[in-house]
């Protein structure tokens, strides 16, 4: 009790502190970079969501949010079943043996997801997993249900037969290829298994690098050029993950493929990030460290191979923490998922993995956000997701925000902001973080700012001034759109509540929450002018809130 009070204290001191002006400078002259869109990156556990009324809808809204094409993971893939989905628990039955132990390939369920991407316009980053039961090595019990270990059962275990499983890959790549075309196919991602470093694979390293290396001679027989990567291990901030991921690196740089003898191939890295929040007394405090140590951490791993330096690099889980199927009816915490606690969150994330990139020279091409939606759960039941029961919720319009980026990243400074690696030792814990990400492209400019801290706790917003400037000499006004996230704009939750958290809510509530759900601006288009290649304007911004300025000459 005596820390929790000290902590209110600590927080109200800080709070006083925080009304203090912030003021945010934007060179337009001088980049830091592409501004790759590394935003764009979606995945769940469950795969057969995918062909489900809500599922449909938000792969379109998924892909309207982004200029380029947005890529989906999913786990079960592969797993036997009859493709009815259960938290974290899918299956699409696609392999299984006959009477004399000949291969059957059944595709229905797989086309059925497959066809739900093509139809949205998405592209499917394929996740190769799990172990189908009749390939599996001693399979039974082959499904754990949730709430029990999941991950427990035979579709994780490996292949009784390696070579049978690197002719599966081999067979589903070449279905894919002949039902959605070569050229098609060529743009896709394929990444061998899911967090084999922990129970999710029921085996060694060295059995992990050989199921790699037969799946990566499937998918290349089938369609040479495709890409192929992994080992999509836990986050290398612990010691357990970076081993694993210095040992996967060290096999495709030094080692032969099992499977063929020559090189290991490796078109791209991938591995896990995630956060670590947790429940102070009354208030939910967030691990942003956590999750950009594992990038860091990460990062450093790979730049010791300079030969794979140049590889792209997907962060295929990027999370404030790891288990999407846990509800806020499991663990409390989790409610943070519902309001602005998550978008502004996210915002901070992203501009700082991009300086993790920048200071690691990593060529960072993805963090996928392991969120969509869970079907026929309660509204805002607290699940990672995007979406609950059609109705969109705030963390995905800050993605629609990084959509409306685009062009150059470029120079920012802030006198509210946390210094990375500050941020790296001790997470956002006692002034919030007030920073801004800038990109620039042609005729057009954009600004997202935020109010981030560790700790949900009232505060008082902060008067921001935004200076930017390296305008074109010959622009003399520029049309400001403001979007802004916070509890009263782009904010489906706070309506919900409002309405006193309705379960069943009525046609007429149920519109006002479609609406509600839609990135909003924070007051109408407005043009401003340049002076000397500079415009200014001012914003309260509260705590937990993020905004995009957009401007266009």
């Amino acid at each position: 009790m005596r820390s929790f009070v000290i902590a209110l204290l600590c927080a109200a001191t800080l709070q006083m502190a925080a009304q203090t002006p912030v003021s945010i400078k934007v060179d337009l002259s001088k980049p830091e970079g592409p501004y790759t869109p590394i935003y764009r990156w979606f995945g769940y556990d469950e795969a057969n969501y995918t062909t489900m009324p809500h599922g449909r809808q938000l792969l379109g809204e998924l892909h309207d949010l982004s200029p380029v094409p947005v890529y989906i993971r999913a786990h079960h893939l592969l797993t036997s079943g009859n493709g009815v989905p259960e938290l974290k628990w899918s299956s699409t039955n696609v392999f299984s043996l006959d009477a004399n132990g000949k291969p059957v390939y059944n595709f229905k369920i797989l086309d059925g997801i497959f066809d739900a991407y093509k139809a949205a316009g998405v592209r499917p980053y394929v996740e190769l997993g799990f172990m189908p039961r009749d390939l599996a090595v001693n399979p039974d019990p082959y499904q754990v249900h949730y709430p029990h270990d999941t991950i427990s059962g035979g579709s994780q275990n490996p292949p009784k037969d390696y070579a049978m499983w690197g002719e599966l890959v081999r067979k589903v790549t070449e279905h894919l290829v002949a039902r959605y075309g070569r050229n098609e196919v060529l743009q896709w991602y394929f990444e061998v298994w899911n967090e084999p470093d922990i129970p999710y694979w029921h085996s060694t390293p060295e059995n992990y690098y050989k199921l790699y290396d037969y799946a990566a001679a499937g998918v290349r027989k089938a369609l040479p050029g495709a890409r192929v990567g992994g080992p999509a291990s836990t986050g290398p901030g612990s010691p357990r993950a970076a081993k694993f991921l210095e040992g996967f690196l060290n096999h495709v740089e030094n080692g032969r493929s099992a499977a063929t003898g020559g090189p290991v191939p490796l078109d791209f890295i991938s591995f896990h990030a995630k956060g670590h929040p947790k429940v102070i007394g009354t208030y939910v405090q967030m691990g942003l460290s956590n999750e950009l140590n594992d990038v860091d951490q990460g990062f450093a791993i790979i730049a010791k191979h300079p030969k794979l330096q140049h590889l792209p690099v997907i962060i295929s889980e990027a999370d404030p923490e790891g288990c999407a199927a846990c509800s806020a009816k499991v663990n409390p915490a989790n409610n943070y998922r519902n309001g602005t606690l998550y978008p502004v969150y996210t915002a901070a994330a992203i501009k700082n993995l991009f300086a993790l990139k920048d200071r690691h020279h990593t060529n960072l091409i993805a963090m996928l956000s392991w969120s969509f939606e869970f079907e026929n759960k309660d509204y805002f039941e607290g699940f990672r997701s995007l979406a609950t029961n059609g109705i969109d919720k705030p963390v995905l319009n800050v993605f629609r925000m990084a959509g409306l980026m685009s062009g150059e990243r470029v120079s920012t400074t802030s006198s509210g902001e946390i210094p990375l690696d500050a941020i790296l030792k001790s997470g956002v814990r006692q002034s919030p973080d007030i920073d801004a990400l800038a990109t620039t492209s042609t005729r057009n400019a954009a600004v997202m700012l935020w109010n981030y801290h560790d700790d949900d706790l009232p505060a008082p917003g902060t008067q921001v001034q935004v200076v930017v400037s390296g305008i074109p000499a010959n622009v003399h006004r520029v049309l400001l759109q403001h979007y802004r996230i916070d509890e009263h704009h782009s904010n489906a939750y706070t309506v919900w509540k409002a309405m006193g958290s309705p379960q069943q809510p009525t046609p007429e509530q149920y519109a006002k929450l479609k609406a509600a759900g839609q990135l909003q601006l924070l007051d109408s288009p407005r043009w401003l002018d340049v002076k000397d290649g500079n415009v200014m304007l001012e914003t309260e911004l509260p705590r937990q809130a993020t905004s995009l300025l957009r401007l266009e000459w």
